[in-house]
């Protein structure tokens, strides 16, 4: 389907600008292109990964937790609320056709990243990026869908063919962000159950401690685990985890970090056998037992949206989010 851009029509979005500055301003309707499809965007979660658009400036409006309504008379999604599936996917590759839909090697554009993303009233998105979410999921936590649920359960779901539950035992999760509070319930689900955290924020550790988690202090080298979860993309974090890992365990990388990470091949990372694995996003095909995890620990995703706000206000939000003041913030278009 090509529509061609509104005559004459203007929409408010979010201009990150670099230095740590966004400004909202009017700008022209974005183009929705052939097989793609206009998102009133009705909720954007803010992310962690952003914070380098807001310190060097994005080409393209930046926010890819989106969740919105289908504004395309005809179409089939007309009027549903959707989440949107960011990685660009072809659907015939040999990753796709496996469901590895996030790992596509014909297609590498990532919405809010190489295109328009959900800081704006509207955003233009692929129709195979369309994700119908159920009645039951209240727009403020469908973005948790996306990053925070999607991103940790694919994780779990992922190592779990190499640490399974049964030979787990104790269980490491570096860092308590969105993410690393998701992989707890993750992991919760999935049934691990003694999990550990290690956080310096005391009140995103103590959140883990309600989610069942036990606290484990930074940098403590007393215990050794089978399976270490690293969320915060930190690099000493991820060298801690190459000496804590058990051998035979794994380590996996959910956490980012766009800086060269150097590895000192000690002699605890030469003289063991272990699993070092790099995880990204989910696969489409996980997006049902994403709805499921949500589902079943409604309540505890709850507590970690803890700002609502519309776009005026976005600019200072992102600035108490940056400093650690709120933990999964939510734009609010309606």
């Amino acid at each position: 389907m090509n529509v061609s851009p509104r005559p004459n029509s203007i929409m408010q979005a979010a201009v990150f600008h670099g230095n740590d500055r966004i400004t909202i301003e009017r700008v022209a309707m974005p183009d929705v292109g052939p097989g793609e499809v206009l998102v009133r965007v009705s909720r954007t979660a803010l992310c962690g990964s952003d914070f380098k658009l807001w310190h060097k400036g994005a080409e393209f409006t930046a926010g890819h937790e989106i969740f919105g309504v289908v504004e395309q008379p005809g179409h089939r999604l007309h009027g549903r609320r959707c989440a949107v599936y960011i990685p660009l996917h072809c659907g015939h590759c040999a990753a796709c056709k496996r469901g590895d839909t996030q790992m596509c090697l014909e297609v590498s554009s990532l919405i809010g990243w190489n295109r328009p993303g959900g800081y704006a009233e509207y955003v233009p998105v692929p129709e195979n990026c369309l994700l119908p979410v159920p009645d039951d999921i209240e727009d403020s936590l469908a973005p948790l869908l996306l990053d925070t649920i999607g991103t940790s359960g694919h994780a779990v779901r992922f190592v779990g063919r190499v640490v399974p539950a049964s030979e787990a035992g104790h269980v490491l999760v570096m860092g308590a962000g969105p993410v690393g509070l998701g992989v707890v319930l993750a992991l919760r689900a999935l049934g691990y159950d003694d999990i550990y955290v290690a956080d310096p924020n005391a009140s995103r550790l103590k959140i883990a401690q309600s989610f069942g988690a036990k606290a484990h202090p930074v940098g403590d080298t007393s215990k050794r685990f089978a399976l270490i979860m690293e969320c915060s993309g930190a690099h000493a974090a991820r060298n801690l985890g190459i000496e804590l890992v058990l051998p035979r365990g794994a380590l996996v990388l959910v956490g980012e970090n766009a800086a060269p990470w150097t590895i000192e091949e000690g002699k605890v990372f030469r003289r063991k056998d272990f699993y070092m694995i790099r995880t990204f996003y989910f696969p489409i095909q996980d997006f049902e037992p994403n709805v499921e995890l949500l589902r079943k620990y409604k309540e505890e995703y709850r507590v970690l949206v803890d700002g609502e706000f519309g776009l005026s206000a976005l600019p200072e939000n992102f600035a108490r989010f940056a400093k650690g003041e709120l933990i999964k913030p939510v734009l609010a278009l309606d």
